[in-house]
C-alpha cells in the first residue's frame, strides 16, 4: 500500500506552481510600490497567542487549531492566520520604537482543521499585508486600494468591496446589549452553535452561514447604527478616501469578521463564482491587538487573502499557464547530448529560460516535449548536424527553420532569444 497526502494537506504541481509563482510575483512587485516590506515568520507559536488574539469562543480556537504539547508541556499551535504572529513579532523586536509608521507583508502555509473543499484545505496559504502606527481612515483606504490593486493586476474581474465598522471600546457595548435582546427572543430558532455563541460571543451568530439563522438576524440590530461620534468621523472618512480613489464599496451591514480582535474597519472583497463561501480577501482594523498582547496601543490595519481560492478563480477565468521555456534544445543522440550540455548551461548563465533532456529521443519525440513545456523555439542538433558543424532552430508558432552554425552559436542564440519577448 502506498502512502498518500494527509486528508486535507494537497500537493501543488508544476503546472499550477507556475501561478502560484506568477501570483507572488505580482503581489511581492504591488507591495513594494506601496512601500511594504516583506517579513517571515514561524510556522509553530506558543497556543496562548492565538486564544489572547482571534478568541477563546471564536470557532478557530474552539475547534480548527492544531495544537499539540512539546516536551515540556507547553502548548504549541501550527499558526491558523498570521496576524498575530505580525504583531507579535512587531513587539518583540521593537519594529515600531519610536512611533514611525511600519508597513509589511507576509506569504506562506496557514493551518486550521476544517472540512477540505474546493478552495479551502487543511494547509492554505494566505497573503497577509498589515500597517502599523497609522490610525487615520486614509490608511484603511490604502490597504482596500492596494488590494483592488493587487487583485487587477493578477486579472481577477468581477468583484465587489463590502465595508462595514465594528464601532470601538466605547460604542460596542451599546451594541452588544441590543444585539443580545433581539437574540434572546429568536434563540430558540438559532443552530446550536448560535445558541452557543449568544453566550460567549453573540456579534459571532450574524456570520453564521446556516441560512436560517442568515434569515432570523436580517431584523437585527446593526453595528453601524451605534458608532460613536469618533468612529462616526472615521467610518465616513473611509468612505470618502476610497470614493476619491475610484473604489465604490458596498455599504454590508450585516459583515463581520470571525476574529475578536478587529475594531472600527472591516471590509471583504467578494467574488460571483464562489457561492456562498464567496469571499476573496478579508481584513480591517486592529488597534486594540497590541496591547491584548502585552504591549502599546499601536493602530493596525491589514487585509490576508487565500492563494488557493485566488488560483482557483484564475483558472476559471481562463486566464493562460505562464510562458514556456524561450528555448528547448533537442539532442537526438548522445554525442548530441555531450556537445549541447555547455551551450544550455551557458544561455541559463545569461539569464534565458532553456530546458533540454539528457536522454537521446527522435525528433518527433523532442517536438512533441517541447510543445507540451509551451517553448517558443527549438533547437535541434542530432547527427546529421554535427556533421555538417551546424544547428537548426525551429519557431514553434510559425514552424520556419532557420540553420545556425555551431561556431558562434551562443552568441547567435543569445541575440535571437533576446529580442522582442522577453527572458
Amino acid at each position: 500500500m502506498t502512502i498518500k497526502a494527509i486528508r486535507g494537506f494537497r500537493d501543488v504541481l508544476p503546472e499550477e506552481a507556475r501561478t502560484w509563482a506568477r501570483v507572488e510575483a505580482i503581489a511581492a512587485r504591488v507591495l513594494r510600490t506601496h512601500g511594504y516590506q516583506e517579513i517571515r515568520l514561524p510556522v509553530l507559536e506558543k497556543t496562548e497567542l492565538f486564544a489572547r488574539s482571534i478568541g477563546e469562543s471564536t470557532d478557530i480556537v474552539e475547534k480548527e487549531m492544531f495544537t499539540f504539547p512539546d516536551r515540556h508541556g507547553e502548548l504549541l499551535t501550527l499558526r491558523p492566520e498570521a496576524t498575530a504572529g505580525m504583531v507579535r513579532a512587531v513587539l518583540e523586536n521593537n519594529l515600531v520604537e519610536g512611533g514611525r509608521p511600519l508597513k509589511l507583508f507576509f506569504l506562506g502555509p496557514m493551518f486550521r482543521y476544517e472540512r477540505p473543499q474546493k478552495g479551502r484545505q487543511r494547509q492554505f496559504h494566505q497573503l497577509d499585508v498589515e500597517a502599523f502606527n497609522d490610525p487615520s481612515p486614509q490608511m484603511d483606504a490604502e490597504i482596500i486600494v492596494l488590494l483592488a490593486h493587487f487583485l487587477n493586476e493578477v486579472g481577477l474581474d468581477r468583484l465587489t468591496v463590502h465595508v462595514n465598522s465594528l464601532g470601538c471600546a466605547e460604542c460596542r457595548p451599546a451594541f452588544r446589549r441590543a444585539l443580545e435582546s433581539f437574540l434572546r427572543g429568536v434563540r430558540g430558532d438559532l443552530c446550536p452553535d448560535c445558541q452557543r455563541r449568544l453566550e460567549t460571543n453573540p456579534v459571532r451568530v450574524i456570520d453564521c452561514k446556516v441560512p436560517r439563522c442568515g434569515e432570523l438576524v436580517q431584523d437585527a440590530p446593526w453595528t453601524v447604527d451605534f458608532l460613536c461620534p469618533d468612529c462616526r468621523r472615521h467610518f465616513d472618512g473611509l468612505l470618502q478616501a476610497l470614493r476619491q480613489a475610484g473604489v465604490t464599496p458596498a455599504l454590508d451591514r450585516r459583515l463581520v469578521r470571525g476574529l475578536d480582535y478587529y475594531t472600527r474597519t472591516i471590509f471583504e472583497v467578494l467574488h460571483g463564482e464562489l457561492g456562498s463561501q464567496n469571499a476573496v480577501a478579508g481584513g480591517g482594523r486592529y488597534d486594540d491587538l497590541a496591547r491584548s498582547l502585552g504591549g502599546p496601543d499601536i493602530p493596525a490595519t491589514g487585509f490576508a487573502l487565500g492563494l488557493e481560492r485566488l488560483v482557483m478563480l484564475l483558472g476559471r477565468q481562463g486566464h493562460p499557464a505562464p510562458e514556456g521555456p524561450r528555448l528547448y534544445v533537442a539532442a537526438l543522440d548522445e554525442a548530441a547530448v555531450e556537445k549541447c550540455f555547455g551551450l544550455v548551461q551557458e544561455l541559463r548563465r545569461r539569464g534565458f529560460t532553456v530546458e533540454t533532456d539528457y536522454m537521446a529521443g527522435s525528433l518527433k519525440s523532442r517536438l512533441k516535449r517541447a510543445d507540451k513545456l509551451g517553448a517558443l523555439r527549438v533547437l535541434i542538433v542530432g547527427p546529421d548536424e554535427i556533421a555538417r558543424g551546424e544547428a537548426v532552430l525551429r519557431d514553434m508558432a510559425t514552424k520556419e527553420q532557420v540553420v545556425l552554425p555551431w561556431a558562434g552559436a551562443i552568441e547567435n542564440l543569445a541575440e535571437l532569444l533576446d529580442k522582442g519577448d522577453g527572458s
